[in-house]
């Protein structure tokens, strides 16, 4: 039995009446870039998060990117951001012209270790940059008192946490701004690039738009150098089938969640933690083990799918090789040689999942030989 990492062509299947009707609506339409599909779904996202402003953009990345630049960040400052995560995140505030500090993330969640960030700020310090890894939110209570007190801005990484939760109050509704991917692979996921920035700031989402569309309000009238880095009509219309069933699907990756806690109880794997604190979405189902390679090896025999994200802190990537000798993150050293995601998806089988727990609990006496 083959057990992929994800089954994309199997979403469809399910969604295939609905998918259809609304691509046909949109080339009937005619309308392709910046029409009311793009609207539309900046209003549900907006309803959906909780904000009263929602600006759709390119990509995750390009989410990230604006809002650094809109909310001024630029040469000479920083911001701190998560050791370990993916490189969008230290990425955007690189192509902001600031300066990515890195901080030490919490050994359970992954997440950013909030006396980490503290002890990461400087004068120079304009904001930081909190990552809902795998779909479980940061401590956003603890993190958002030490923004406040310290007067930085708040930018929540949303992209693998739609629909997660901290305290009854969404993910990319607590900081000065929520950046969400639409790449495929995510909880709410496009059939090719998206993004979303949400906000309760409406000056703050009055310029994303403007520099999303070459810095123009106005037809003909350019006010800054902007980018072009607009949704287009296509996907907002497929995510717009997808957000009404997002909540649903999110049940059903908790409830395999569950049952590969209750098959691998006991084993010799560490499972992944939850705060208590708000729903875990599970983008990720991720355990760790100190025998990692061997056992992800073992599983590709017997034909199931894993993933490491991610193999090495960001400050360890050739991008940041600059900055590697004046780093020191001990917990995301030892996540990124630990951590193995499972498959999980919504139109994963229980039969698929009895398959997963049962390679990779057969593994342990060959890893351990």
């Amino acid at each position: 039995m083959n057990i992929l990492m994800l089954d994309l062509a199997a979403e469809y299947r399910e969604l295939e009446a609905e998918l259809m009707a609304a691509i046909r609506e949109v080339l009937a339409a005619g309308n392709f870039i910046l029409g009311p599909q793009v609207a539309a779904l900046e209003r549900e996202v907006a309803e959906y998060i909780g904000v009263p402003h929602a600006v759709a953009v390119a990509s995750g990345t390009d989410a990230l990117h604006l809002v650094l630049r809109a909310a001024g960040v630029g040469a000479d400052d920083e911001v701190v951001v998560p050791a370990f995560t993916f490189i969008a995140t230290a990425e955007a505030v690189s192509h902001a012209g600031a300066r990515p500090v890195f901080a030490d993330i919490d050994p359970a969640t992954y997440n950013l270790d909030p006396a980490s960030l503290e002890a990461a700020i400087t004068p120079r310090t304009r904001a930081v940059i909190v990552v809902h890894l795998y779909g479980h939110t940061a401590n956003l209570e603890l993190i958002s008192a030490i923004c406040a007190r310290r007067g930085l801005a708040m930018i929540e990484d949303c992209a693998q946490a739609f629909g997660a939760d901290f305290a009854g109050k969404s993910a990319g509704a607590w900081g000065e701004a929520g950046c969400f991917s639409f790449y495929p692979t995510k909880n709410l996921g496009a059939y090719g690039d998206g993004g979303m920035v949400t906000t309760g700031d409406p000056v703050l989402a009055d310029r994303i738009r403007m520099l999303r569309h070459h810095g123009s309000r106005t037809a003909g009238q350019h006010e800054t150098v902007g980018y072009n880095s607009r949704l287009d009509e296509l996907q907002a219309a497929i995510l717009r089938v997808k957000l009404r069933h997002v909540t649903r699907w999110n049940e059903r990756r908790r409830g395999h969640a569950a049952a590969y806690r209750r098959l691998l109880a006991g084993g010799p794997f560490a499972l992944p933690a939850e705060h208590g604190r708000g729903a875990h979405v599970y983008h990720q189902f991720t355990i760790r083990s100190a025998a990692r390679d061997a056992v992800r090896k073992r599983l590709a025999a017997q034909g199931v799918a894993s993933a490491v994200y991610y193999a090495l802190p960001l400050y360890r990537q050739p991008a940041y090789a600059s900055v590697r000798r004046s780093v020191s993150c001990p917990a995301a050293e030892q996540a990124a040689r630990e951590v193995l995601s499972l498959p999980i998806y919504p139109q994963l089988t229980e039969e698929a999942i009895h398959h997963v727990c049962n390679a990779l609990l057969s593994a342990v006496p060959a890893t351990r030989a």
